[in-house]
């Protein structure tokens, strides 16, 4: 007798599913039952290797905490700092660095994978100020620049580009070592200083130059959007339950508000170019829909808001309309969000099916 042989595995995601209920193969309902009904049974079967970040209280303080001990190592550096001496200040942040990593194993072994995050990020948010301390007690800091470190995190300069590279190095080791998302947030951060001190460099001369600086922000933002794409692909993809964790987040978060606001701070007395910035906000909108990254969606609405307004401002200038108008575009984008979340499931599916073929597991949850 001739085995049967073995059923193909198909593997569906919510969007697949919406498709079909788009396409008039089963009703809406149905579609929201039998996938309802699937992930009950696969969460059953197959409980997450790792937990999903929360936003309960827990995680609340986790979060509030770890970001107060980052700020205090980081943005509220006082003169204060002075008295230990450059010296003093590097073996305060090793230290402070060393001891850091520790709990996190310490964490990281009690499964408490979120304080251990934030504490991995301390870590790689004090090597900009053990960089510093060691360049000025070696003598090579750069003169005419900042002569303290607590002006890091508020003037632009070139000279913190040293303090920048080596972050970026010290969170991709931290990430290779620990494979924590949140140590993706510096990253994010560092890359966001990072083109406003190349664009320095690049002007001194010339002392700052602010449109340069706007196209150089730009340029950085549709980078990091790049660099997101490719790191959410290969997270997507990936079969180890450690490496399928949202690494992307904070880059896509920096790169768009990088590359939207060099986008809108553009002046152009065309009308022409007035309309490609609303259509490309359009884009981002739908963008952002297809691929589940409501940042895009976000500044896409604002854009187009905008650009609505300044329409409506054409139009009626100098008029008692005006004002009504406003009213009314307003009213007008609360209803298109209350339509848009009524059939949000519905949206994503028939967007994610215009996606490239290579960009479609974007579109998975």
């Amino acid at each position: 007798m001739t085995p049967n042989p073995p059923e193909p595995r198909v593997w569906l995601s919510r969007a697949d599913v919406m498709a079909a209920a788009q396409a008039g193969e089963i009703t809406p309902q149905q579609a929201e039952r039998l996938w309802a009904r699937w992930s009950a049974a696969k969460a059953a079967s197959h409980p997450p290797a790792i937990a999903a970040p929360r936003f309960d209280f827990t995680h609340t303080l986790y979060h509030l905490g770890g970001l107060l001990a980052i700020g205090a190592m980081t943005l509220f550096m006082t003169l204060g700092w002075d008295l230990f001496g450059p010296w003093g200040v590097l073996a305060l942040a090793v230290g402070y660095a060393v001891a850091a990593l520790a709990v996190t194993q310490h964490l990281l072994r009690q499964g408490l994978r979120t304080p251990a995050g934030l504490l991995a990020t301390l870590a790689v948010c004090l090597t900009p100020l053990a960089v510093w301390a060691l360049q000025t007690g070696l003598g090579l800091w750069p003169v005419g620049g900042p002569a303290e470190y607590r002006d890091y995190h508020r003037f632009i300069d070139w000279r913190w580009l040293t303090l920048e590279f080596a972050t970026l190095a010290a969170a991709v080791v931290a990430l290779w070592r620990y494979r924590l998302p949140f140590l993706v947030m510096p990253v994010a951060v560092t890359l966001w200083y990072l083109n406003m001190d190349v664009a320095h460099l690049l002007t001194q001369k010339d002392g700052f130059d602010w449109v340069f600086t706007r196209d150089v922000s730009l340029v950085f933002g549709l980078a990091t959007c790049g660099l997101a794409v490719w790191v959410d692909l290969r997270c997507r993809l990936a079969t180890e339950p450690e490496h399928r964790q949202d690494f992307a987040f904070w880059l896509y978060l920096f790169g768009a508000v990088m590359a939207w606001g060099g986008l809108s701070l553009r002046e152009s007395d065309s009308e022409l170019a007035k309309l490609g910035y609303g259509l490309i906000n359009v884009a981002l909108v739908f963008l952002g829909a297809a691929i589940g990254r409501r940042v895009f969606t976000v500044l896409g609405a604002l854009g187009v808001a905008g650009y609505l307004g300044y329409l409506s401002h054409r139009v009626f200038a100098d008029s008692l309309l005006f004002p009504f108008a406003l009213t009314l575009l307003g009213l007008g984008v609360v209803g298109l969000g209350i339509w848009w979340q009524r059939h949000e499931a519905a949206i994503h599916a028939r967007l994610a099916g215009w996606l490239p073929a290579a960009l479609r597991p974007l579109a998975q949850g």
